[in-house]
């Protein structure tokens, strides 16, 4: 997500912030900013785009020389990569400056609350009404480590603090819920940041915080105590990775470490999606209920692993809402003459937000006068802007070609879609989506308990690295996980890797086993007997023909085992949200297997990050 640097010490405040906001440049960004404390006064430039526009910003306008700051670079959430969305913050008179990492649910109410006493605000931002809050504490007398104690225990959602009063320049008080943050501890000096790259050229002495705690830096060191304001202790560590090593969180591919982000991805993804009448929201929702209830058919368009997300939400919308869905690749779409009027949804989905060809699908689109929903990564960018209606992942930067991340949350924002329509159309009682969304909110843990099993997919990696070939089979919704799976090895070890239906094995595609081939089976959960059964009995005829099956099967599910030669445990969850916990197993093997051949996991060749040409 966002990168956070906190400063006070001796040094040039400016100097350290602008420093360890360009180690951060990795996490992705769209704006950049600091706010410094001069003379007891704030000192703040703040620019869209990329951090050389704010050093040229500094440079032809100076600020005044600091020792205490703070500085960030924004991944937008909340109000599209503006000046005026840029952080820093500043409350009402300009006396508290924050930064922010995450997203604050209520954020709406509270800010309503604020305007009726008569504030204004100049951003579109959550994180601005946090900067108001705080403020207003301060001038009613609290200092900044309990005003930050007050706020963040009446917010809701994930977030990230950092902030600076300037009648108070002997600190920098930050706040950590569900986001990252860690501090730095030199002699005489204090840093903070989103993680240990902001300050690892000078320090290599950290404090790790728990959740829901508050820390106060300053020359002297840290001060941790809890939203209550209880004393607390953080985790002492010393960092020994280099700067590659520190921008990877220790890990060898940022790819790596974005699979392991995915418990937390996902939990962002759902974040502020309910009302406090536990109704759907839905983030940029332009589109109202009387449009969405004329909708007859929708088609999905997508490219590569998005097409796959595109796939699975076409069982969920179809099962939950009874409309029809075609799925539809990007490329394909506007050569074949497409059926289009004005009681079609087309759902646009692209992690950046700029896919040419979904690009010019969705400008057909709506031509033909269709409605158009984009579910996307990026704030701000074109296909979000194009669209009638936006659903953002809140999947934060993917630095990694190959989409681990970016696929689960996409994957989300379509099982928020599909209820979302059933909510509207009343084709699903209340009840039943808050259920669903029980069963959503739920997934995070279930990733985690996924990731728990890679010690023995990387030595599955290791035992078939000298494979040149590998099948995946799966059955409804775990069809299109068998794509992605096959594609994911052909993105980073090159190999040939082909995903079928299972039911096709018959129509030609088993003719390709022989003695030896791994194939990965996506075994459903056994509510559904009828393709759990099928899902064995192929399993039994390739193992008969000598293949090497590694079967993904939910906890408790012994029916495969006698014909698998590999079994992989799935937590046991809902047939339709199988593919959040599914993949997981796939992307590791995907990731260790290059490793092990010595690819770029992170660089694929060939490949580029965002695919801009038609």
């Amino acid at each position: 997500m966002c990168g956070i640097v906190g400063y006070v010490g001796d040094r040039s405040a400016q100097g350290v912030v602008i420093d360890g906001l360009r180690r951060l440049e990795y996490r992705g960004y769209d704006s950049a900013g600091i706010a410094l404390i001069a003379d007891r006064r704030l000192a703040v430039d703040k620019r869209a785009g990329k951090l050389a526009n704010l050093e040229k910003a500094i440079s032809d306008t100076p600020l005044p020389a600091a020792t205490t700051g703070i500085g960030h670079t924004r991944w937008a959430t909340h109000g599209g990569p503006t000046d005026d969305n840029a952080h820093p913050h500043v409350g009402r008179t300009a006396r508290v400056a924050v930064v922010h990492n995450g997203i604050i649910e209520n954020f709406a109410e509270l800010r309503a609350s604020l305007e009726s006493e008569g504030h204004e605000f100049a951003s579109q931002t959550d994180t601005e009404v946090a900067a108001h809050l705080l403020e207003r504490e301060v001038v009613g007398g609290a200092d900044l480590t309990v005003a930050m104690q007050k706020v963040c225990s009446i917010l809701e959602g994930a977030f990230t603090f950092v902030a600076i009063d300037a009648e108070d320049p002997s600190r920098v008080v930050a706040a950590r819920r569900n986001s990252p943050l860690v501090v730095g501890l030199g002699e005489g000096e204090s840093f903070l940041g989103s993680d240990v790259a902001a300050f690892i050229e000078h320090t290599r002495e950290a404090l790790e915080l728990d959740q829901d705690q508050v820390v106060t830096i300053s020359r002297e060191g840290a001060t941790v105590t809890n939203f209550d304001g209880t004393p607390a202790e953080g985790r002492r560590f010393h960092v020994d990775w280099d700067l590659a090593a520190a921008e990877k969180d220790g890990h060898d591919w940022f790819m790596r470490k974005e699979i392991l982000e995915q418990p937390r991805a996902v939990a962002d993804s759902l974040l502020g999606r309910r009302t406090a009448s536990g109704s759907l929201h839905l983030d940029e929702m332009r589109l109202a209920d009387d449009e969405l209830r004329e909708v007859t058919k929708i088609i999905i368009i997508a490219a590569g692993t998005s097409f796959y997300a595109g796939m699975v939400a076409k069982y969920a919308i179809e099962h939950w809402c009874r409309i029809s869905v075609e799925v539809e690749l990007a490329s394909e779409f506007r050569y074949r003459d497409p059926i289009l009027d004005n009681s079609t949804l087309v759902v646009a989905i692209s992690q950046s937000g700029e896919t040419a060809d979904t690009l010019q699908a969705i400008r057909h689109a709506r031509s033909q006068r269709s409605k158009v929903l984009a579910i996307c990564n990026t704030n701000g960018s074109t296909i979000p802007r194009e669209s009638d209606a936006v659903i953002y992942t809140h999947a934060g930067p993917e630095i990694g070609v190959a989409s681990t991340k970016g696929y689960v949350t996409q994957l989300v924002a379509c099982y928020l879609l599909a209820l979302y329509l059933a909510q509207v159309k009343g084709t699903m009682y209340g009840d039943e989506i808050d259920g669903v969304m029980t069963q959503l909110e739920a997934m995070p843990a279930a990733v985690e308990q996924v990731l728990e099993t890679a010690p023995e997919v990387y030595e599955l990696a290791k035992e078939y690295a000298d494979r040149r070939a590998f099948l995946f089979l799966g059955r409804h919704a775990g069809y299109p996980v068998a794509l992605e799976g096959a594609l994911k090895l052909k993105e980073l070890a090159y190999l040939h890797a082909e995903g079928f239906a299972a039911g096709e094995l018959k129509h030609g595609p088993i003719a390709l086993v022989d003695e030896g081939l791994p194939i990965w089976c996506i075994v459903p959960p056994r509510g559904r007997d009828f393709l759990h059964d099928k899902m064995r009995s192929g399993i039994m005829e390739v193992r008969a023909r000598g293949a090497r099956t590694i079967a993904l099967v939910e906890e408790g599910d012994d029916s495969v085992d006698a014909v698998s030669d590999t079994i992989i445990r799935l937590p046991k969850v809902p047939v339709l949200l199988q593919p959040l916990v599914a993949v997981v197993p796939l992307q590791l093997f995907a990731c260790q297997l290059a490793t092990e051949l010595g690819y770029d996991v992170d660089q694929p060749r060939n490949l580029a990050k965002s695919v801009t040409v038609e």
